[in-house]
């Protein structure tokens, strides 16, 4: 028996994507407020999830995957293409026409919470005390951060609810397809293949919803709005995901969760360098919060059942 006993999420086969993820999705709020614009948000969505199921069903075919043709496997990718690439991000687009694209992120960060508690109901995932307490830090971060960043929003306290409210059901949303992957059904199928359906189910029904309520489809001509496009749909979906699923099962959907309480923070820093952001220090405290509870929580043992 190996004498190596740290937890799986200090491992630098875990850590790695972690922050390569963190990486990504902490730079997509900034390419998102740019997609919000002359094209309708649902059109966006739809654009975006067409390149990523796309671009994963190529890697399945490359790979020989099978596909999930089942009822079961139908049924969960229909399921992860609703919650997750459908209304999760419908939700988030829409948020950040009412709110800054930071305090959506930091909005964002609170995932962590229904991550924990519906993996816990759905998987039996305990919670130790040290994943608890790096929890409560984190909260403590993210809420300095929301107060500054609800601070500094330019929209009326009504908007910044809508915004707020708009970005909360996002989390639920994504939250339920996160514990998904801690299934014996997720287990079951490729990775690739999987997400693959789920993204092209997900599109269908974005683009069908975007018919409904924005009509026919337009576009934006500028450069900069198909490269982000191709940015969200190849790095920030099909490349991020596949990463952040495979955390998940190996880890758990409490403790992955956490990439959301590093992203703001990350975000942020993007938008010093490209936007002129300035801290405070109510920001700085949030941001150094975050990590501490981030450190505490990695490191944290997962509890026997």
């Amino acid at each position: 028996m190996s004498g190596d006993t740290r937890p799986n999420s200090t491992r630098l086969s875990i850590l790695l994507p972690f922050f390569v993820v963190v990486l990504i999705w902490g730079s997509t709020w900034i390419v998102i407020a740019d997609q919000i614009g002359t094209v309708p948000p649902q059109w966006s969505v739809a654009y975006r999830f067409i390149v990523a199921g796309l671009a994963m069903a190529a890697v399945a075919w490359w790979r020989g995957d099978r596909w999930p043709t089942d009822a079961r496997g139908l049924s969960f990718a229909a399921v992860l293409g609703l919650f997750q690439f459908c209304l999760n991000f419908n939700f988030v687009y829409q948020a950040e026409r009412f709110v800054t694209s930071g305090l959506v992120a930091v909005v964002f960060a609170l995932m962590l919470v229904p991550n924990a508690l519906l993996g816990r109901v759905f998987l039996g995932q305990r919670l130790g005390r040290q994943l608890l307490l790096g929890s409560a830090v984190a909260v403590c971060g993210i809420a300095l951060l929301f107060v500054h960043e609800a601070r500094v929003d330019p929209n009326g306290p009504g908007q910044v609810m809508l915004g707020v409210g708009l970005t909360l059901l996002g989390v639920l949303s994504a939250s339920i397809t996160n514990v998904m992957q801690g299934s014996a059904t997720a287990k079951a199928y490729p990775m690739a293949s999987m997400l693959a359906a789920g993204m092209l189910i997900g599109a269908a029904i974005d683009a069908g919803a975007a018919f409904a309520l924005a009509g026919p489809p337009s576009w934006d001509p500028r450069p900069g709005y198909l490269l982000g496009v191709l940015y969200l749909g190849v790095f920030a979906s099909a490349v991020a995901f596949t990463l952040y699923f495979n955390i998940i099962r190996v880890i758990g959907p409490a403790k992955a969760a956490y990439n959301s309480v590093v992203v703001p923070v990350i975000a942020m820093l993007f938008s010093t360098v490209f936007e002129g952001y300035r801290w405070s220090a109510l920001a700085a405290a949030g941001g150094l919060l975050a990590g501490v509870g981030l450190v505490i929580a990695l490191t944290a043992r997962r509890p026997n059942r």
